[in-house]
């Protein structure tokens, strides 16, 4: 028995580098999960924005090859293209 506890006390840890290792995984997979939600959203926002009219796309301040742009974030606000 004093053998086995012995071993045990001696035998390398590798805990704490699996630990880190794992931590970093799930952050990248967390990254990559945000991203991949993050484009079926825009997508379904595109379809959304895809089936207003013009009437109602010009009543939100868009035309409509500026959809794509606009669901990527890439349209500035005009009342604050002064600042």
């Amino acid at each position: 028995m004093g053998d086995q506890t012995c071993l045990r006390r001696f035998r390398p840890s590798s805990g704490a580098v699996s630990r880190s290792g794992l931590g970093h995984f799930s952050r990248l997979l967390g990254a990559c999960c945000d991203a991949i939600v993050g484009y079926f959203l825009r997508r379904a926002e595109m379809k959304r924005l895809s089936q207003l009219d013009d009437r109602a796309l010009r009543d939100i301040g868009l035309v409509r090859s500026q959809i794509e742009a606009a669901t990527q974030g890439y349209m500035m606000d005009p009342s604050r293209a002064g600042m």
